[in-house]
């Protein structure tokens, strides 16, 4: 781990992280770890303490979501299953969700009023699932058409009704979740006007499969990052049909988030989070928001060196192979911490190096 770079961060010792997710005061975060299991942690004495293990899934857990309105928790797994999670007389009780799949649950993701939840799967489809009163359970409704292989990720515009969606077939979606039982009639926007169930508003092709989509905190622009080291931009009210492509010299990003209406926040296999910014209706690329701690001097000046060093010690020299960034493997996800909707403080990465790291922006002079 590189020295001196000014972050907060912590190692919660369960192995690599594929998900996380806060509670509304940032107060206890739940994790998965590439296994069946979701840890839930709470700040304790300067500290971070296990209080609960939630163990009701068969295979690791590809997805999970903490709402802060209800205090529910929704989770998905490769075991084809999504359960919501409530916390009732100091326990977590689930729920089976029917979300009708054949082939393993890949994301998941709570809709902004909390009434429905939205689980993407390797069955080349969505299931919007919500709460039936009359008969006492969580039921779904499916988006099949035209999607052509596994959803790795989805997105809620701010109106609860759209639904962004990215898949393994090199697309970007946006269609109409509008579930009559729980939402009101959607008014028109810049994405459409007529908005039922399963509508596709929206299709943008790209080089490679889509890792992480996100709407921005107004609505009207679309973010997504995808396999060949691209980050796709939309602007609904210029024109909701055209994509901006930017393919960067980064090694490709898996994670994306809106920090302004104007300004996102990438990170993936490069290991450090990338700031860009919209000006004037184009993305550009700002800087990596990591620090690096400054360059070793090697002892060893030549491969021909190192040989006649091992040829007279008859040992190697040991070689410091950490990254000078603080993530020492690929970052999977990045969440709001702190701020408002629109003007994120702080956020977190977590990654498979078993970390989570807490990031401000407040004073970064690269912000726009």
């Amino acid at each position: 781990m590189s020295s001196g770079v000014p972050v907060l961060h912590w190692n919660f010792g369960i192995g690599p992280i594929t998900c996380h997710a806060w509670n509304k005061d940032r107060t206890q975060i739940a994790v998965s770890a590439s296994s069946n299991d979701i840890h839930i942690f709470e700040w304790r004495n300067g500290d971070w303490q296990s209080i609960h293990t939630l163990s009701e899934h068969d295979l690791p857990v590809t997805g999970l979501d903490w709402g802060t309105k209800t205090n529910r928790i929704v989770s998905c797994s490769q075991d084809k299953n999504a359960f919501v999670w409530t916390f009732d007389k100091n326990v977590w009780k689930p729920e089976l969700v029917l979300v009708r799949f054949n082939r393993a649950a890949t994301y998941v993701k709570w809709s902004p009023l909390e009434n429905k939840f939205a689980v993407g799967s390797g069955a080349k489809l969505v299931s919007v699932c919500y709460y039936e009163k009359e008969n006492d359970w969580w039921v779904s409704k499916q988006i099949k058409k035209p999607i052509r292989s596994t959803v790795t990720c989805l997105d809620w515009h701010s109106n609860n009704v759209l639904l962004a969606v990215g898949s393994c077939d090199f697309k970007c979606r946006v269609f109409s979740a509008y579930v009559k039982e729980v939402d009101e009639k959607p008014s028109p926007n810049p994405w459409g006007q007529k908005m039922p169930f399963g509508q596709l508003m929206s299709e943008y092709s790209v080089g490679g499969w889509v890792h992480r989509v996100a709407f921005s905190p107004s609505g009207c622009r679309l973010a997504f990052v995808s396999h060949d080291s691209s980050v796709s931009f939309v602007d609904s009210t210029v024109d909701s049909q055209k994509v901006q492509n930017l393919l960067t010299i980064h090694l490709p990003f898996t994670t994306v988030e809106w920090i302004t209406e104007n300004s996102v926040v990438t990170a993936g296999h490069d290991c450090s989070p990338v700031l860009f910014v919209v000006s004037q209706d184009v993305l550009k690329e700002v800087c990596k928001l990591d620090v690096p701690s400054a360059a070793k001097s090697s002892t060893v000046n030549s491969a021909l060196q190192l040989f006649k060093n091992i040829d007279r010690n008859n040992a190697a020299e040991k070689i410091n192979v950490a990254l000078k960034t603080l993530h020492q493997n690929r970052i999977t996800q990045i969440l709001p911490h702190s701020g408002t909707v629109g003007n994120v403080v702080k956020f977190t990465t977590c990654g498979t190096d078993g970390i989570v790291a807490l990031w401000d922006l407040k004073n970064h002079p690269s912000l726009v």
